[in-house]
């Protein structure tokens, strides 16, 4: 499984240097449902290549299973995406369901779950690439901070959520 550079634990506080030359957004997200299944909330962080941080951290206002967050937490950031302009992206999730799901030729079906996972498949190919990774839950702890802080759990890390700029 590729790596990924750890995401330090206050959003608050970090800058991203961006590569020279780089297309590429890094994304990471994160979808929590408590109990499970229960309340659903989600997580993004996005850096643009120019080391730009967005950062999403919603209640969905739904109840469902962690799967079915961590899909709503990936369309919520493409939605991002989007709005920014992005065509290309490296998107970072600790769900292992949801990038066998999207990057598998034929994934054994969730079939719950089967309507959300073609939405996302069609909200990817809007982009010109991006690329799903699977990441250790310990190398997503942003994307995880801002989904719990939208359920407002108790040691969930603050975050804002206006966009935060390099200095």
């Amino acid at each position: 499984m590729p790596e990924t550079a750890a995401i330090p634990a206050s959003p608050a506080s970090f800058t991203i240097s961006p590569e020279p030359n780089a297309l590429h957004w890094t994304v990471h997200i994160d979808g929590s449902a408590l109990p499970n299944p229960g309340r659903m909330a989600l997580g993004a962080v996005l850096v643009s290549p120019a080391g730009i941080c967005h950062t999403v951290s919603q209640d969905t206002h739904r109840t469902g299973c962690n799967n079915e967050a961590e899909v709503l937490a990936l369309l919520a950031a493409l939605e991002v995406l989007r709005t920014q302009q992005a065509q290309h992206a490296r998107v970072y999730s600790d769900s292992s369901i949801l990038v066998e799901q999207l990057t598998l030729a034929k994934p054994k079906p969730v079939v719950r779950l089967t309507p959300l996972y073609d939405q996302a498949r069609a909200a990817v190919r809007q982009f010109a690439e991006v690329t799903l990774h699977w990441v250790p839950r310990h190398r997503n702890q942003q994307a995880d901070a801002l989904a719990r802080a939208a359920l407002q759990l108790a040691g969930a890390v603050p975050v804002p959520t206006a966009v935060n700029r390099k200095p």
